[in-house]
């Protein structure tokens, strides 16, 4: 099958446009959470989103609190203040939506999802070797797909010599799944990689590959719209650079 693999999407409909539009006809969608946050379109987004068939889903640490569940002093000041606008905009139709979804990990057929890590679902970010090695101990299937750190990356597990590798992918060239992976599709509304293009994968369950993708959307509208929304100027500035 043909899958596509997103994550932190982040209120920014823009790119999730472009990123829906650049992956074409695709089998399923799985979707690693952070729907919403920092962005001017939360419920745009979640809408989007509940629309695609054949989804899979799990919540972020920024949906989590949204719906109330994650006390917002656990985020620094900028993000604070856009969850407490996001509480306010979001729409019941969409609050029920996002109460539907784990925030645990889950397995798909070779393949372990979670939004964190596996070890911490919600709040670790895999960003080096030493926390990669870690987390192979906590799934047992070939692959984990991860997102939160909105970094589009790889960690290779060497089984003979029990050494993780971190891996910068080429975009779209296709990774050959052949040993144990941890993988990160990137950021599709709020990449931190200084590539602003929005990032997202291409799984393919039976040829067994990852092919990392960025496509380009329209950043200025989205700052004008972060902008009249009154959200952290901050928000708004780094979508240009990919910080």
């Amino acid at each position: 099958m043909r899958i596509l693999v997103i994550s932190d999407i982040h209120a920014n409909y823009t790119a999730l446009e472009a990123v829906l539009n650049a992956a074409g006809s695709v089998d399923e969608t799985w979707c690693l959470g952070d729907m919403v946050g920092y962005g001017p379109d939360p419920n745009a987004v979640v809408e989007a989103i509940r629309e695609l068939p054949s989804l899979v889903c799990l919540l972020g640490n920024h949906d989590v609190a949204a719906l109330g569940r994650m006390p917002f002093e656990t985020f620094n000041g900028d993000a604070r203040r856009s969850l407490l606008w996001t509480e306010k905009v979001l729409n019941a139709d969409n609050l029920d939506f996002l109460r539907s979804i784990p925030s645990s990990s889950k397995v798909r057929g070779q393949a372990t999802l979670a939004h964190g890590s596996p070890r911490d679902p919600l709040w670790e970010y895999v960003l080096n070797t030493l926390s990669a090695r870690l987390n192979f101990d906590h799934f047992d299937t070939p692959w984990c797909f991860v997102g939160h750190s909105h970094i589009q990356c790889s960690f290779r597990l060497d089984e003979t010599t029990d050494r993780v590798w971190l891996e910068t992918p080429r975009v779209d060239l296709p990774l050959n799944l052949t040993s144990r992976m941890l993988l990160n599709p990137g950021s599709v509304g709020q990449p931190r990689d200084r590539d602003p293009r929005a990032a997202f994968a291409i799984y393919d369950s039976e040829a067994q590959t990852w092919t990392p993708r960025r496509v380009p959307y329209n950043v200025p509208e989205v700052q004008a719209r972060i902008r009249e929304a009154k959200l952290p100027e901050k928000h708004a500035l780094r979508l240009a650079e990919g910080w």
